[in-house]
């Protein structure tokens, strides 16, 4: 098969488009031909050495997956050939940016009827990264206000529109050229912060997604009530004394994305992808992700 390797830590020349042998399932995995792959940042901080310098070279990187079961492992029960899927497979194995993968059937679920393969891929690590930090470690709850930062990106986006679904107040903040965009996501107060400081606006908040780090995180504690909470997934944030501080790592897990796609379904929560490639342009890909403007998703397209 086809797949895109990085051969050694450094800039979009690491990167190789090459054949390489298949994947054999395991027993408990799913043989899956890939239509499309998402692009995260954590692709190019991997590839960078920023996550640590531990894995097996060369390797294939990618982490969001959507396609359709070639076949399965003995042990699998859930899934069938055919059945067309998306998913989160585990960072550490082999990615996604291939035309096909070896996944855990734990990793992926039955894809939305509603959405096509492109979309697909646009939503595990996302959904999954909101999903974990806004309701498992923060229990956001209907009526409660929540800011997310840098709402219209990859993270961002989805955030807004799960946290609209459980009936919170969503407060986001984009720059100039994202602030109609989050507006149509359904954010119920947008800043602008290329005009106005956050911290002058608001104040009182249940919780607060920081998606950035640095001193928008430590501007954000200055937010939230006395027993509100910030939750990061960008790196530790420092401690407080006055509020809660909270991390969360992603992790693969089908059946919150099962509960994710009746809201895909519903309407309730769209993906938006604002770049496709083809496999072969992944530096490409990674370029416009390490920019930092990009809105919404970047997917490569397996032909």
């Amino acid at each position: 098969m086809k797949a895109i390797r990085m051969h050694a830590y450094g800039g979009v020349d690491v990167l190789k488009y090459e054949d390489v042998p298949l994947p054999q399932p395991a027993a408990d995995e799913v043989l899956i031909r890939i239509y499309a792959a998402g692009v995260n940042p954590v692709d190019w901080k991997i590839r960078e050495g920023y996550v640590g310098k531990t894995f097996n070279l060369p390797h294939i990187l990618g982490a969001d997956v959507a396609g359709v079961v070639e076949s399965v492992g003995d042990a699998v029960r859930r899934l069938k050939p055919g059945d067309e899927v998306y998913g989160y497979a585990s960072l550490r194995r082999e990615g996604t940016y291939a035309e096909y993968i070896a996944a855990r059937e734990s990793e992926v679920t039955l894809k939305p009827k509603s959405i096509d393969f492109i979309q697909a891929a646009a939503l595990p690590v996302a959904a999954l990264t909101s999903w974990q930090a806004m309701f498992d470690t923060a229990h956001l709850e209907a009526g409660q206000k929540i800011l997310i930062h840098a709402a219209s990106g990859g993270v961002g986006s989805i955030a807004v529109q799960l946290a609209k679904a459980k009936g919170a107040r969503v407060i986001g903040t984009a720059s100039t050229r994202n602030t109609e965009f989050i507006r149509k996501l359904g954010v119920d107060e947008v800043i602008d912060y290329q005009a106005t400081p956050f911290e002058d606006v608001v104040r009182d908040l249940d919780v607060v997604l920081d998606t950035i780090g640095g001193e928008t995180r430590a501007r954000s504690l200055k937010v939230l009530k006395p027993d509100g909470i910030l939750v990061s997934i960008v790196g530790s944030p420092p401690e407080s004394a006055s509020v809660r501080v909270a991390i969360t790592h992603v992790q693969p897990n089908a059946a919150q994305l099962d509960e994710i796609t009746t809201f895909i379904d519903s309407g309730q929560v769209k993906p938006y992808v604002e770049t496709v490639l083809p496999l072969s342009e992944a530096a490409q890909a990674h370029q416009l992700s390490q920019s930092g403007r990009t809105r919404g998703k970047i997917v490569l397209r397996v032909d």
